[in-house]
């Protein structure tokens, strides 16, 4: 079947999977990234052309000059489609699509998948619990919130790809404070009730409108904790078999088909409320999930979401039909954090359950994986008391090279 040609928008360095699986599959690719990331490991020997934007401040590009650049490539080449590789990127693919009439997610759908107050208000007028929530465009409105809503409340950005950014305050003054210091910015964030509660990720695959791959986990420290506190970063995954799995693989599911979600890969993020059991809608993203969660799944299902991703792409773009392997039935967990040292020793943690270290600098990254999930539970808490005594550190070192 003939190639199609591909334009992958990346302003991280991530999607190598991706953008090798689509080149496996026979097509054209294209990649547009960051001048800053000129020297990453990119799969140059997928990449047909590479185009670099400067950025405006970290992950912005000025986007006329975006549109300018995409107009000059349009007039020797076919596009067929525009995939967002990061969050910071679905904003930008879309642009693009509308502007050039590409297939693909819209600029209204994306905003469901990347701006948190039109997600929330679509998932309460869908019937899915979110924490009481407000607009802070309006004081009044803020005031009767505040009166109505018991504190601690939470101020969120409301595009942030990461938990940075957010405020959790205990009091009214508070509040008042954080608004005013974020001056012109205050239309871009949020006011929602703090529920306390254990937070979970569901990572899944979908093909014309069918959700085809679940996998669920949970965070045993949120992101919201490690990015304020520093810390440990883990997560584990869920038994298929698990009244959580149900109850989540349910949840998700009504939430991407309110969304509209039509193909591909996302990664949605709820919070079991402690006090009332029930699940809460927290977040969702049209894109693979970050912090090295493939890793996390792929070690307990055996499918790899980028490749899978990829595959789904190339279906559509060729009319074929696409189906995913059946998911192997392991438990997996992940840990990841900030050390001191360039690059860890891992002879402490090398056992049979650890399946992979990740490369990362100044990073501790380690995937388990077993068929019981209480050992992945105990090989989790071993590795987070070591790192915690040991390596850590909590403040980024000074000689730290940008990502």
């Amino acid at each position: 079947m003939k190639e199609k040609t591909i334009v992958c928008i990346s302003c991280y360095y991530k999607g190598y999977d991706f953008m090798d699986e689509m080149k496996n599959l026979g097509n054209k690719i294209i990649l547009i990234t960051s001048e800053n990331l000129k020297e990453k490991n990119w799969p140059w020997h997928a990449i047909d052309e590479v185009f670099y934007m400067p950025e405006v401040k970290p992950s912005v590009w000025n986007l006329d000059h975006l549109i300018q650049g995409f107009s000059h490539l349009m007039k020797s080449r076919k596009i067929d489609a525009v995939i967002a590789l990061d969050d910071y990127d679905v904003e930008k693919a879309a642009l693009i699509r509308e502007t050039f009439r590409i297939p693909g997610m819209g600029q209204t759908t994306h905003r469901y998948f990347r701006d948190k107050l039109a997600m929330r208000q679509k998932a309460k007028d869908s019937g899915i619990n979110v924490p009481e929530f407000t607009a802070v465009f309006n004081d009044q409105e803020v005031q009767d919130f505040t009166e109505k809503v018991p504190a601690p409340w939470v101020l969120k950005p409301r595009s942030e790809a990461s938990a940075s950014g957010i405020k959790k305050l205990k009091s009214q003054e508070e509040l008042w404070n954080a608004l005013e210091q974020l001056g012109e910015e205050r239309h871009l964030f949020l006011l929602e009730s703090f529920k306390p509660g254990d937070v979970y990720h569901v990572d899944s695959l979908t093909f014309n409108k069918e959700i085809v791959f679940t996998s669920a986990s949970k965070y045993l420290a949120p992101p919201m904790q490690v990015s304020h506190e520093g810390g440990v970063f883990r997560t584990k995954t869920l038994g298929r078999y698990s009244d959580e799995f149900k109850a989540l693989e349910k949840v998700n599911a009504k939430v991407l088909l309110s969304f509209g979600l039509l193909n591909g890969a996302t990664h949605t993020e709820f919070i079991r409320n402690r006090e009332d059991g029930k699940w809460y809608f927290l977040e969702t993203s049209s894109r693979v999930g970050g912090a090295h969660i493939p890793d996390l799944v792929e070690a307990s299902s055996n499918i790899n979401i980028w490749r899978e991703w990829a595959k789904i792409e190339d279906a559509l773009l060729k009319g074929k039909n696409y189906e995913v392997a059946k998911p192997t039935g392991y438990y997996s967990g992940l840990i990841v954090a900030l050390i001191k040292d360039i690059s860890p020793n891992y002879s402490d943690f090398e056992c049979e359950e650890a399946v992979k270290f990740i490369p990362i600098d100044y990073h501790v990254g380690i995937v388990y994986k077993s068929k019981d999930a209480h050992v992945v539970q105990e090989r989790l808490d071993f590795a987070a008391e070591k790192i915690q005594l040991e390596m850590l550190n909590i403040l980024p070192p000074k000689d730290k090279p940008s990502s």
